[in-house]
């Protein structure tokens, strides 16, 4: 089977480092179309050993790049072809109708209760996107949670597969080396309660929590930030107005392994090893990869929304606890954790239900299903 996978952008961030580890599992013959931005995880995808190709879109609107994708995807003989993202959504359906592919999926990777990848949701938005969605077959959501909002859209039931988010466990586990070695290279003393949050620095993240949580906290919790973002400058300032600029750690964009990353640079697994708690105050998410992640560290993780931990059962949420999305909430919860941090980490069984194997496995079910039978029937609401 021949699978196209078109995406928004190729660079550091969850859904675009998600496909990169999905392709190392699925079997399908695939190749990758980003519209814009080749960035660090393009190069790994490449190095991977799959074709990428940049379309060089200049912007949302920019309509030339519709008979370029046309062409490319009619010349590549796809079975399926396969979007990521609210742009590449828009543009890949309709281009894959074009070419005569009628099997189209969609992952719906980031859609909340009142914005999507960051950008408020009103009807314009969710009218573009349902016209868009029935040019497909099938849409996939990474949580039970995403496939409820997509459905009180007005996605029918009959056009929605939850195919979790899946990580490789094994990518992630705690590595005390590293630990000491990461905490060197960035200033971080071994007596140091290293209070992480990974993600996009956006509002919505609400990365403020932690730093003024800490604020609230003895000298020796230090926040180490994981993610780049336009909310940067404005957490740099938070952190010097309450006198946290030497106990808060800003590395920028990491990928998951060495090889995407700068020689300078850790990688995500060994800065989640120099960590000893992961901290999401994010009240609104998709999935929640990044905690995900964190537990495959043995890490213990605090997270305001979190479809994949509440999606276990009460007696699999080993190391996950819910925290109100507030700082003086966080600040309990890490004080409480500040004097019994664990010598050695191993993650919990839970983990294993998010294996990329299994989610390439249910995936390439879907594909089977829309390639081989006839599109489902959009019933009117």
């Amino acid at each position: 089977m021949r699978v196209l996978h078109v995406i928004t952008g190729l660079g550091v961030g969850g859904a675009e480092q998600q496909l990169r580890v999905l392709l190392r599992h699925l079997p399908a013959d695939c190749d990758v179309v980003t519209l814009t931005n080749a960035g660090a995880v393009a190069e790994g995808i490449r190095a991977d050993g799959t074709r990428v190709t940049d379309l060089g879109m200049a912007g949302n609107r920019d309509l030339a790049a519709l008979p370029r994708l046309t062409r490319l995807i009619r010349a590549g003989r796809y079975d399926v072809v396969h979007t990521h993202l609210y742009r590449a959504c828009l543009y890949g359906r309709l281009a894959a109708r074009m070419a005569g592919v009628r099997a189209v999926v969609a992952t719906e990777h980031s859609l909340g209760d009142s914005q999507m990848e960051g950008r408020p949701l009103n009807a314009g938005v969710r009218g573009l996107y349902l016209a868009g969605e029935r040019l497909g077959r099938m849409t996939v959501a990474v949580s039970p949670a995403v496939g409820a909002r997509l459905h009180r859209w007005g996605v029918p039931h009959q056009r929605i597969r939850v195919v979790p988010n899946g990580i490789e466990a094994d990518r992630f586990r705690f590595d005390p080396a590293a630990r000491a070695r990461t905490r060197a290279q960035l200033g971080l003393p071994e007596e140091a309660f290293v209070v992480g949050g990974v993600g996009r620095l956006v509002p919505g993240k609400r990365f403020d929590v932690l730093l003024r949580a800490a604020a609230q906290l003895p000298r020796d919790v230090v926040v180490l930030l994981v993610g780049g973002g336009p909310e940067e400058p404005e957490l740099r300032a938070l952190a010097q107005r309450l006198g946290l600029a030497d106990r808060v750690r800003f590395v920028g964009e990491s990928t998951h392994e060495e090889d995407g990353a700068a020689q300078d640079a850790p990688d995500l697994p060994s800065l989640l090893s120099a960590m000893d708690v992961l901290g999401s105050p994010s009240p609104e998410e998709a999935f929640g990869l990044a905690l995900v992640e964190g537990l495959a560290s043995g890490l213990r993780v605090l997270y305001a929304s979190c479809p994949a931990v509440e999606g276990l059962g009460a007696e699999q949420r080993t190391n996950a606890s819910y925290c109100s999305s507030d700082p003086d909430s966080f600040a309990q919860v890490l004080y409480d954790l500040r004097g019994d941090v664990p010598p050695h980490r191993t993650a919990p069984a839970s983990v294993r239900h998010y294996s990329i194997t299994r989610s390439a496995e249910q995936l390439m079910g879907v594909y089977a299903s829309v390639a081989l039978g006839p599109t489902p029937e959009v019933t009117p609401r």
